[in-house]
């Protein structure tokens, strides 16, 4: 048995969550969903990322800022436009797809106990009031903007410590990022609890009615991955990204699709930083700030959604329209972590740019939870991976300048 644990751990992560993947769907084409305790893996671990996810972000970032050294030069201006840029390219380009590839919906009763909000007003005050929530609930609610924002005074608080108290700090740091490989260590069992229930109970015979929808979000998706990203990785850094882009994909892509929580994949892409070899007083502040803001999946499935209800009613989009639409996608879809329901309760705000009612636009939510399992696994998945990849680019783009 230890000769044979080694052996599993000598393994690397990526090719240890295949095999953990291909043996939930063959235990559920086996057993159908006769097996709960598997689905409690899955379960557990999600459970745990995301229990621990709001400590390790307070601690990174607190540990970041009071250790950061006067001279040394950190790139988050740069990472905060790559992720405003890859946003609304990411929207432009939902604009273009539906406009090449126009979709229909079958509209049908709108989801219970959702509500939208009523404006962009509504989603900036959300956000606002998310700021300035109090630090404990701001840990308890997993409210990542309210604990960025803490976690940046006391860090500035912290640099004028003494090094007692830095190195206090420093060590909690390393604690947590230790409990965090530990946890990521059984993202195999995790994720094979979570494809033996996805495929034992819920399958895809849901989807076919969605076909068309599905395959223009899902096309729309990893055009941004594959040639968007990309293409902002090149120009800036002037580099080959595709050896970047496979690897963000293979190490955070993949957990965060089968997750669908870029809070849950927060300590993944910190893990994926560090073996980069990134700097971690950046990665530290980006990487989470990022799981709340950088939503170009987001502002896919707003956009796409909302063009395809235009088009279900026969709502003439003319491309100006269609321009402020990617630009109120992008500003709704940074916003959609300070509202419960995520990207989809934004859609009814995109709907009413168009004129499109509050009743119709709710039944369109509906169908976003329908189509859920493969839009939200997709969507996060762009979301998450794309954090890597901004981060790491900003960094490329550095040194070049400095070569």
């Amino acid at each position: 048995m230890k000769s044979l644990f080694s052996k599993w751990q000598s393994m690397s992560l990526v090719k240890r969550i295949i095999v953990g993947l291909v043996v939930g769907i063959l235990l559920a084409l086996a057993f159908g969903d006769k097996l709960p305790w598997i689905t409690l893996l899955g379960t557990l671990f999600v459970s745990a990322l995301k229990a621990v996810a709001p400590y390790l972000v307070l601690i990174l970032v607190v540990a970041a800022i009071a250790m950061h050294e006067k001279d040394k030069k950190t790139n988050m201006k740069t990472i905060i436009g790559f992720y405003a840029v890859g946003t609304v390219g990411a929207a432009i380009s939902a604009v273009v797809f539906s406009f090449l590839f126009p979709s229909t919906i079958q509209l049908q009763e709108g989801e219970k106990g959702v509500s939208a909000p009523g404006g962009v007003t509504e989603v900036v005050t959300t956000l606002l009031n998310n700021i300035v929530s109090n630090p404990l609930t701001a840990l308890t609610e997993a409210n990542y903007i309210g604990i960025l924002a803490w976690a940046l005074v006391i860090g500035i608080a912290a640099k004028s410590a003494n090094e007692q108290t830095k190195a206090v700090i420093q060590s909690a740091s390393d604690i947590i990022s230790k409990i965090v490989k530990w946890v990521i260590d059984l993202a195999p069992f995790g994720i094979m609890g979570i494809v033996y229930n996805t495929v034992a109970t819920t399958g895809l015979s849901s989807l076919k009615d969605y076909g068309q929808l599905l395959i223009v979000l899902v096309s729309c998706m990893a055009f941004v991955a594959l040639v968007l990203n990309p293409i902002i990785v090149f120009v800036t850094a002037r580099r080959n990204p595709y050896p970047l882009i496979f690897t963000a994909l293979r190490e955070s892509g993949v957990t965060a699709f089968f997750t669908r929580s870029s809070a849950a994949n927060i300590p993944v892409n910190l893990e994926l930083c560090r073996k980069l070899g990134l700097n971690k007083d950046t990665y530290a502040v980006s990487i989470p700030l990022g799981a709340a803001t950088n939503t170009a999946g987001a502002a896919v499935t707003i956009t796409v959604l909302t063009l395809a209800a235009a088009h279900t009613l026969n709502v003439d989009v003319d491309m100006p329209t269609a321009i402020l639409l990617s630009i109120v996608s992008s500003i709704s879809a940074a916003g959609a972590s300070g509202i419960a329901g995520g990207s989809l309760l934004l859609i009814p705000l995109a709907c009413g740019l168009l004129g499109i009612p509050n009743d119709i636009a709710m039944q369109v939510v509906a169908v976003g939870f329908v189509i859920g399992v493969i839009q939200d696994s997709c969507e996060t998945a762009v979301n998450s991976h794309s954090d890597i990849v901004f981060t790491a680019a900003a960094e490329y783009m550095q040194d070049r300048k400095k070569a």
